[in-house]
């Protein structure tokens, strides 16, 4: 009986030590201010919390009547490479003009997994995100933002199985619904400053929970690189580049728009209608992750006579890679059918190759 009792005992003072480990562990876990006795919600596996900066996470988000915040998630895991989070704010508000009623939306979007296979559908997904408004990501990272969305191309162990480059992405939609009429909104986002640190935090969260996380995080620390200038709506030369020219009758309708100028990415975005419809969106692409998102997509020999390098001419888009100095310099033009732009690709292929030193690409390159 004395050594069934001193068993009891010594389970009793096992279960009392864990508990106690438990306890500590979570004092330690609250003193941090983080889950599990904070209170406070989380989002896309773990990344972000509310209250921890973005407008759309924080409470002042919730203080219109009936506003909501809701989240819906699937995490990538070792055997399925593909991820998806969504975080979506939802109120509705009186309209004192009508007295009818506003609903406001908004939704931001990360998803983890390949970049697309199909050739067309990658070419417009890249320009998608490096193009137009977009800056290059700081501190080296590959990707790039304009405030609204965002791409980061993962290191080489994320690939897929097919060796297509994993990347995480993040858009953002908001807009105010009017009895009748809808208006774009702010997503509280922050800023493209955030929005680096936002991506960078749930690529880091998602490549874990995918186990292919490298040994250090990655980090979004320096400042973001500004845009060089807005967008121009007078103008007979595109983005200063000899021969993106139009006459002054085409130029009227037309607006441009210099995006990054860096070693490793270029983009100029030419629009009609005060920037609603495109007229053609130009990219360079060299730094060599954001490069690995064409391979596969630029054939097997030139696009054309005279051309160097691979490429193909569809009709909504044309590219073209070519060595540069060791690397694979790409460029690529996405432009509605209705327009002849061939010779306006070939001037910018050409002068980004000369900008950063290589040989022309187009035929007749030497002479511009």
């Amino acid at each position: 009986m004395k050594q069934l009792m001193g068993g009891a005992r010594r389970r009793a003072v096992s279960i009392a030590g864990a508990v106690a480990v438990l306890v500590a562990a979570g004092v330690g876990t609250w003193a941090t201010d983080t889950w599990p006795f904070d209170g406070k919600d989380t989002y896309c596996w773990g990344a972000w919390k509310e209250d921890s900066g973005p407008d759309f996470l924080s409470g002042d988000a919730l203080d219109e009547d009936n506003a909501s915040r809701t989240s819906k998630e699937t995490a990538p895991t070792p055997r399925r490479q593909r991820g998806r989070c969504t975080v979506a704010l939802h109120s509705e508000r009186a309209d004192s003009s009508d007295g009818g009623k506003v609903v406001e939306q908004t939704e931001i979007t990360v998803t983890y997994g390949p970049a697309p296979e199909g050739a067309a559908e990658r070419m417009e997904w890249i320009g998608g995100y490096l193009g137009d408004r977009a800056m290059p990501l700081p501190d080296g990272l590959p990707g790039a933002t304009d405030g609204r969305h965002a791409l980061l191309v993962l290191p080489k162990g994320c690939d897929a199985r097919d060796g297509r480059p994993t990347a995480v992405t993040l858009d953002s939609t908001a807009r105010s619904v009017y009895s009748d009429s809808t208006m774009p909104g702010d997503a509280g986002l922050g800023g493209s400053q955030s929005v680096a640190r936002l991506l960078v935090t749930a690529a880091n969260h998602a490549m874990e929970k995918a186990g292919c996380a490298p040994a250090e995080p990655l980090e979004a620390v320096s400042p973001m690189p500004t845009l060089p200038e807005e967008d121009e709506d007078f103008f007979t030369r595109a983005c200063r580049i000899r021969g993106l020219e139009f006459g002054e009758k085409a130029a009227r309708d037309l607006e441009y728009q210099v995006g990054a100028v860096t070693r490793d990415l270029q983009s100029c975005s030419v629009r009609t209608q005060r920037g609603e419809g495109r007229y053609f969106d130009a990219l360079m692409v060299a730094q060599p992750r954001l490069s690995a998102l064409f391979d596969g997509a630029t054939g097997s020999k030139a696009p054309a006579r005279g051309w160097r390098g691979t490429g193909f001419f569809a009709d909504d888009y044309k590219v073209v890679r070519a060595d540069c100095a060791g690397r694979p310099l790409t460029v690529l033009m996405l432009a509605p059918s209705l327009h002849e732009t061939t010779p306006y690709f070939a001037a910018f292929a050409d002068a980004v190759a000369r900008r950063v030193g290589c040989a022309p690409v187009a035929p007749g390159g030497s002479s511009r």
